[in-house]
């Protein structure tokens, strides 16, 4: 009868582990084949033209289709554009993000760190294009015109929460006898925090940015109402400019740029994937 019963149980454990493993396999299924999609009509358009000359006019695109020749140009003023506003906005949501983080993770029961938590929540919830139209209303409207710096405050705006709860959420698995030795010296909660807890909690903070820098540089949406986008390559931040994701929209509606949503396409996602592979390296190497 033991045996019987051992068994049955064993039947059920392989069974329920053919079941996981063929759910797991299902899920899968849509992210490869997106992946497979992309890169089979992206990578023949992957080149050194490709990524270092704007995007070409659609005159000049349906030139080169009758002509039976690729589109000439590329996205580099997609890539500039968007190097410049996510330079912008990390530089301002890095430091804001982990220092807000730091005192959440210090004072977690005060009524101030609650209600700076609850607004957190709220704003890494609220959805992008809600993000781009606020943005228009504070910036592009008093600045008249579109511009990187409010294309930046778009996507500053939705880096912070991801690096306060990432930077909240590392400090609080620090052993607490890391901050009780450093007070036991002397330092005082300040110097402890900047001198001691932080650099203990590097790689979790970095992994934490480099996750809302993957996770904002796919926007769409906030762009569209703050930096418009540009056909040329522009350095100026006060003035229009553009982004890979503007650049798949515009790509979208125009018949002879069709083409291109591939490539670019392409390149975004490995530069994601980049991104999230290293984050994983990263948090993986600092957990041992």
């Amino acid at each position: 009868m033991d045996k019987l019963k051992i068994r049955n149980r064993l039947i059920k454990d392989k069974a329920l582990l053919w079941i996981v493993c063929l759910l797991a396999a299902l899920t899968a299924v849509p992210l490869f084949a997106i992946l497979g999609e992309v890169f089979l009509r992206g990578y023949d358009q992957l080149s050194w033209s490709f990524f270092t000359e704007p995007t070409p006019t659609a005159y000049n695109a349906m030139k080169a289709i009758e002509a039976g020749e690729p589109i000439p140009g590329g996205i580099a003023n997609g890539i500039i554009g968007t190097i410049i506003m996510l330079g912008m906005a990390a530089v301002a949501a890095i430091p804001i993000g982990i220092l807000c983080g730091a005192f959440l993770a210090e004072n977690p029961k005060s009524r101030f760190a609650q209600t700076v938590s609850y607004l957190t929540d709220l704003l890494q919830g609220t959805p992008s294009v809600i993000i781009g139209i606020v943005v228009y209303i504070w910036v592009v409207v008093p600045l008249k015109g579109y511009s990187a710096i409010a294309g930046s405050v778009a996507l500053f705006i939705m880096m912070l929460p991801l690096i306060i709860r990432s930077t909240e959420e590392t400090l609080k698995i620090l052993p607490a006898s890391l901050k009780e030795a450093g007070l036991a010296l002397g330092g005082n909660r300040a110097k402890v925090m900047l001198k001691v807890q932080l650099p203990a909690a590097f790689g979790g903070i970095f992994t934490g940015v480099l996750l809302a820098v993957s996770r904002v540089i796919g926007e769409t949406a906030p762009l569209m109402f703050t930096a418009l986008g540009c056909q040329f390559v522009r350095f100026a931040i006060d003035k229009p400019i553009s982004a890979v994701p503007l650049l798949i929209w515009e790509f979208f509606n125009d018949p002879n740029l069709q083409e291109l949503i591939w490539g670019a396409s392409l390149f975004l996602l490995l530069f994601v994937l980049t991104l999230n592979l290293t984050a994983k390296y990263l948090a993986k190497k600092w957990n041992q």
